[in-house]
């Protein structure tokens, strides 16, 4: 596919530019329902029980039929690469995909090649495109290893921490609210990732931690950020009563239950699910509001009091402990209709266990919760959507365990959720054997030939081949990923406050709403949270495209004068010239024409822009194209070369 070459008459000018690059995007808007509560809402309550539906009550694409639509639009975009090394089981979760596609007749992509797998995986697990450096080793490198080996290399480095640290945090909403304890929750999260600590023994952190919340105890903090205000000033000085407690612990029940479990209880949170839940969760029709108040009530002893300092509320610093009688399941709410009663004895709502015999209820909680198999299940399932483009289940949140296996009595209109239940299963209880390690989830995952298919697909693509995983799954790079990647295409590193000092990658940001104006910007326009809700997709905007023709975060990356690539590789002209002509001497024999030399310089640049930007080498028509573009002025043309390739869509996905 050529290159179309737009030119820019400076590239440090704003404003003039050609035609927008061409973004491919396919997103959805969820629709939602607002509860039949059986009682008058406030204003404040009904946008809160409007949330707690959302995720829920989706209507519109899942996540797969968005990630398919993208692939069948976006595989093409980069050109074919044939690679016809054979499709191998390597693990359980081949045996298990290939299996069930051989049993239903459902043709596979092939492997992908070299260039495309590099590209994805360094994407995936550390959150940037390969330098330039890094291509070209790799092109080099031989033997059957070598993707078993370039994969453990990145999980074992810096860099994937860093950037699951930020998956991380966006899940754990680690934002405003967690005020000067988002340091010590940054130093908390980079550690467990670092050891590979177990994920049970994590979350059980998460669950049961108290204490002065952001100078001691980076675990009190998830509990903390979902405080719920009761008033704005104290009765007395040493008032305990600005937080209402049991809209705070609804409110957190529904958070860790969402994280931990991959299941919506919003919707019993505010009344029972017969009669409301029929047509959205079946497990849940089953539950009612006393049984979500006895999921709450593991949370019944605790208390959040928010701190008052030299006469001020310090509204982001808490003391959590465990001295309330139990959960009140009478008290006034603000968010939510009336409470009108009900067994406050802790159950877990999964199977009805309860606390042992003299057990603080949190911990009861943390035990029951990371040793059930949903747990895993739903971590497992996210990690894999985060890697696979789609969930095994979807939504992440919308576990249906009525309708988790295949039988004949599902109610007209339903069907199994998952698309290979067993292979999640067993996917769980390896995750469980590995002691719960994130690492081993991820190698397993990412050392798949299901992972490592390419993302065309030789044949007519069917969209009954999408429950498959047939193909690979094209994404829009993250916010994050995005930046990083402009970040590594052009060699120059941001600049931006952490702490006490600075870093270059957005991934490395202690929050993204802290950034310079125009990378915040930047940020959010490509969909980063602010981290208050749980990440969600962001509709693709014309804005988008402006900012990668116009914004000063991609334009002054691609200047001539600065200290980028292209800045690099102009310097750097007379020491090819030399290397050129030594090459041609060793080939040809004799001395190459200065014309010669010269045109051998310039498909350099070519070649190492591609290789940069887009992780590979340029096809015969875009190589023409684009040394037709340094033709008039190799400078200027350098510039335009690059800042065309950023702006190809082919930039803009990982395949």
């Amino acid at each position: 596919m050529a290159l179309k070459i737009v030119r820019l008459d400076s590239a440090r000018r704003l404003g003039r530019v050609g035609a927008p690059a061409c973004l491919v995007m396919a997103l959805c808007a969820p629709l939602v329902s607002a509860p039949d509560a059986g009682a008058q809402l406030t204003p404040e309550a009904a946008a809160r029980a409007a949330r707690a539906h959302q995720g829920a009550e989706l209507r519109g694409p899942s996540a797969s039929e968005v990630a398919d639509a993208i692939t069948s639009q976006a595989a093409s975009l980069r050109p074919f690469a044939d690679f016809p090394a054979p499709v191998t089981r390597r693990n359980v979760i081949d045996e298990a995909i290939f299996s069930k596609m051989k049993r239903d007749g459902v043709p596979n992509a092939r492997l992908a090649s070299d260039g495309e797998f590099m590209r994805r995986v360094y994407l995936d697990l550390i959150g940037r495109i390969p330098t330039l450096e890094e291509v070209l080793a790799y092109e080099a490198e031989t033997g059957q290893q070598k993707r078993v080996r370039l994969i453990d290399e990145l999980i074992a480095s810096e860099e994937f921490v860093e950037r699951w640290s930020y998956f991380f945090e966006d899940l754990f909403r680690a934002g405003n609210r967690m005020g000067h304890g988002k340091n010590l929750f940054r130093y908390w999260t980079r550690e467990w990732l670092t050891l590979d600590r177990s994920y049970a023994e994590v979350v059980t952190e998460l669950l049961t931690q108290g204490g002065k919340s952001s100078h001691s105890s980076p675990g009190a903090l998830y509990f903390a950020r979902d405080f719920v205000k009761a008033k704005d000033d104290p009765d007395a000085p040493d008032a305990h009563d600005l937080v209402n407690r049991a809209d705070s612990i609804d409110e957190f029940t529904i958070t860790y239950s969402k994280a931990f479990l991959g299941m919506n209880l919003g919707c019993i949170s505010c009344h029972d699910g017969a009669n409301h839940l029929e047509q959205v969760d079946l497990y849940l029709t089953g539950k009612s509001r006393e049984d979500f108040f006895r999921q709450a009530a593991f949370f019944g002893k605790t208390r959040m009091i928010m701190n008052w300092e030299n006469g001020f509320q310090a509204n982001t610093e808490y003391t959590v402990d465990d001295v309330e009688p139990g959960y009140p399941t009478t008290s006034e709410s603000i968010v939510r209709v009336p409470r009108t009663g009900g067994s406050n004895a802790p159950k877990f709502i999964l199977d009805d266990r309860a606390p042992l015999p003299g057990e603080l209820p949190r911990d009861a909680l943390a035990r029951l919760l990371t040793g059930h198999i949903q747990f895993a299940r739903a971590t497992v399932n996210r990690i894999w959507a985060e890697l696979m483009g789609a969930g095994i289940v979807e939504p992440l949140v919308g576990f249906d365990l009525a309708r988790y296996y295949p039988r004949d009595d599902f109610p007209p209109g339903w069907e199994v959720q998952p698309s290979h239940p067993y292979l999640l299963d067993e996917l769980a209880r390896d995750f469980q054997r590995s002691g719960f390690s994130f690492r081993h989830l991820v190698r397993t995952i990412a050392n798949s030939s299901t992972y490592q298919l390419s993302s065309q697909f030789d044949g007519q693509w069917k969209p009954a081949y999408r429950r498959y995983f047939a193909r690979r799954n094209v994404k829009m790079l993250s916010p994050v990923q995005l930046h990083d990647a402009l970040v590594t295409a052009t060699a120059v590193p941001g600049e931006y406050k952490h702490g006490d000092g600075r870093v270059g990658m957005a991934r490395q940001l202690l929050d993204p709403a802290y950034a310079t104006s125009e990378v915040n910007e930047f940020l959010r326009a490509f969909g980063q949270q602010s981290r208050d809700q749980f990440p969600a997709r962001v509709p693709g905007s014309s804005l988008q495209a402006m900012l990668m023709m116009n914004s000063r975060t991609v334009l002054d990356r691609v200047q001539s004068d600065g200290a980028g690539r292209v800045a690099t590789m102009l310097e750097g002209l007379d020491s090819d010239r030399v290397v050129a002509e030594q090459a041609w001497r060793a080939a040809a024999g004799v001395a190459p024409k200065p014309a010669q030399v010269e045109a051998a310089v310039r498909r350099g640049i070519v070649e190492k822009l591609y290789l940069s930007t887009l992780s590979r080498r340029p096809v015969p028509g875009e190589m023409d194209v684009a040394l037709g573009a340094l033709d008039s002025d190799l400078r200027q043309g350098a510039e335009n070369l690059q800042w065309a390739l950023l702006n190809k869509p082919e930039f803009l996905f990982n395949y």
